[in-house]
């Protein structure tokens, strides 16, 4: 969607797609806006609790019932386990999607991660083709007057006929874009010791794990620390991300982390929307 500002100022109904890295401000600003009367759809949220729920559940599930006590309680119906995912804590999806490397130190084995990242892919365009339904959702039964879709930092990955037009149709794309070396080095660092889970597109995986394996000297990645990979991969993938969130902007606004910082209420917010749209 495009607008003036007095557009902007007129729409009644206002509906907002928040774009960028994991740790530009998106789930900060869509938290601050849920206190103010906004709809927050989260799309990690959406994935872990409805589309990646089961195999979550029986990831953990095999686990247990490697416990004898726990197997006991569990074939028994004694005890039932569910995820508790929140939007501010997505351990669970971080868990199931896990990171590549050594089992022995946590990793896993790279034929697993990569059926996990296709599910996690699927999962991630389900949830975005819901937010029509969400929208309006959000209106006629919780009687929200306005709408953020928070998506997950991974969206530019996707390469999904339609999924990105869907978005433009029913919404405002607000680009959160990291503009200088130091915010850069803070959202990296910010996410390397607080992860969140991550997609890879699959090209960019094998060609990033072979570069680190001859950089490493090792052999497999079977052999290798996931804690390190993925603390050594973060940075490459932020690069490569870049350009593909800045071809999406072209079709909404783009402001600069520095100024999403700077945010404090709904006031603040829709000021800065409208300097986005004036500036362009």
């Amino acid at each position: 969607m495009k607008f003036t500002v007095q557009e902007f100022r007129n729409w009644k109904n206002k509906k907002i797609t928040l774009l960028g890295m994991s740790g530009v401000g998106k789930t900060h600003i869509s938290a601050m806006l849920r206190r103010q009367g906004w709809y927050h759809y989260s799309g990690d949220y959406r994935i872990g609790t409805r589309y990646l729920d089961e195999s979550i559940l029986d990831l953990i599930k095999a686990q247990a019932m490697q416990v004898p006590f726990l197997s006991d309680l569990l074939r028994n119906d004694w005890i039932y386990i569910r995820n508790n995912i929140k939007i501010s804590d997505l351990g669970p999806v971080l868990s199931y999607v896990g990171k590549l490397g050594n089992p022995e130190l946590g990793g896993v084995p790279l034929e697993d991660f990569q059926r996990r990242q296709a599910e996690y892919r699927d999962a991630e365009i389900a949830a975005m083709r819901d937010v029509p339904a969400f929208i309006e959702k959000g209106q006629a039964i919780y009687g929200y007057p306005h709408f953020v879709n928070d998506v997950g930092g991974s969206l530019c990955e996707l390469d999904e006929p339609g999924v990105i037009d869907l978005l433009v149709e029913h919404t405002l794309m607000l680009y959160i874009k990291v503009t200088d070396a130091e915010e850069e080095q803070k959202l990296i660092a910010r996410a390397q010791s607080d992860p969140k889970p991550l997609y890879y597109r699959p090209d960019f995986l094998l060609e990033q794990l072979a570069a680190y394996l001859e950089e490493t000297g090792l052999s497999y990645a079977a052999e290798m620390d996931p804690d390190a990979f993925t603390r050594w991969v973060f940075p490459r993938l932020f690069h490569s991300r870049v350009p593909r969130y800045e071809q999406i902007a072209e079709q909404g606004y783009t402001v600069t982390s520095r100024e999403v910082a700077q945010v404090r209420d709904e006031q603040d917010f829709l000021a800065l929307l409208e300097t986005a749209i004036a500036r362009q």
